[in-house]
């Protein structure tokens, strides 16, 4: 039974980073090109504007890149577990997961695209083993695999998944409107620990849609703390690739340079690949950082007057030397935790020759 369970365990792993690795170059062509539109940009109410006709052009291709990251995601641990005829149901999926859907308008982001895509993987993997005539195999991986697939999963997510989860999200908001005005210390804790924790999903949005309300009621503290921990995830894993090297593949080094200029704009999202990748010692990390980044935020009362992250916005926040030291702080926990929980590659390795050879014995010469 431990076999089994170790041996499914290591498949939905190795489909986590084929996934990440196909999703990869969409990830870094997002965030260059966003990173370079809207460092042209100006800080405004509705976040950061770019004026210049091409810089546009930029940021739309920027947009592209990052509104394919998801799909690409789930649609290829789909195919690492399925072959081929989970990729189209495992995109759409992935989309599904990225966008607001059902009456509460959910989005589960990447946390959600990565259980979408290994349900449609083993639901395709299901429906191969079906004994059909030989007329409509033919025809089953083009029409009867992926209808099935995403009627299955996209139905039971809208209606199963995404509904607790709209609900969970009313309650977080009721929860922090609560908190707004008495423990700072405390709200900016739960802020930011949201604001990392899917990175982009709908606990993220909870966060950003609450204290937006605020700034409309001319309040800025939590905002200020939000837009602190947005550039925490990727900053830290930036900063971690630079300095913990033997940590970190060479395609984990060049993502940690694009992930570097996304957190200085404030995308979270640049974070993403790193989590899906390693998300039981990257997670906490970034969520402990962010959360340390939010409350330091709260604490000395830092501002930030448009609905944007990162250092780009410095220009418009009040406290600036506190918004640049939270995050700095935040960003230095983050990485320490991931110097002391990640392995090095060798000892990762190591690690994987002893778990598929668990019972191998040795013999001892006579």
């Amino acid at each position: 039974m431990a076999k089994k369970e170790t041996g499914f365990l290591k498949e939905i792993q190795k489909a986590f980073s084929t996934g990440v690795s196909y999703m990869l170059p969409a990830v870094v062509v997002g965030g260059v090109f966003l990173a370079v539109a809207l460092s042209t940009g100006t800080a405004t109410d509705a976040g950061m504007e770019i004026t210049n006709p091409f810089m546009k052009n930029l940021n739309d291709l920027g947009a592209a890149g990052f509104a394919m990251m998801i799909p690409l995601l789930a649609g290829y641990i789909a195919y690492s577990l399925a072959g081929k005829p989970g990729i189209a149901p495992g995109m759409i999926l992935g989309y599904i997961a990225n966008n607001p859907i059902g009456e509460s308008g959910v989005k589960t982001g990447f946390l959600g695209a990565m259980i979408l895509g290994v349900a449609a993987g083993y639901l395709v993997k299901w429906c191969k083993t079906w004994k059909v005539p030989p007329t409509i195999r033919t025809i089953m991986p083009i029409l009867i695999i992926p209808i099935f697939t995403v009627l299955v999963g996209g139905l039971a997510y809208i209606y199963v998944i995404a509904a607790p989860i709209g609900a969970a999200m009313d309650w977080l908001v009721d929860v922090l409107g609560n908190l707004q005005g008495g423990n700072a210390i405390l709200l900016g804790l739960l802020i930011g620990a949201m604001t990392a924790f899917d990175m982009g999903g709908p606990v993220n949005k909870t966060a950003t849609a609450f204290t937006l309300a605020l700034m409309a009621e001319g309040i800025y503290g939590p905002n200020g703390a939000h837009r602190v921990a947005v550039a925490i995830p990727p900053l830290a894993l930036a900063v971690s690739t630079f300095i913990d090297r033997k940590k970190y593949t060479k395609d984990d080094k060049d993502l940690g340079i694009s992930a570097f200029f996304m957190g200085l704009i404030g995308i979270t999202e640049g974070a993403i690949p790193f989590a899906a990748k390693d998300i039981k010692r990257v997670l906490p990390a970034i969520i402990i950082g962010s959360a340390v980044g939010g409350a330091l935020s709260m604490m000395n009362n830092v501002e930030a007057l448009v609905p944007h992250g990162g250092l780009i916005i410095l220009p418009v926040v009040n406290g600036k030397l506190w918004f640049v030291l939270s995050m700095l702080i935040g960003v230095a926990v983050s990485v320490i935790i991931l110097h002391f929980t990640k392995p090095n590659l060798d000892q990762q390795k190591d690690d994987k020759t002893t778990e598929s050879e668990p019972n191998k014995t040795v013999k001892i010469a006579k």
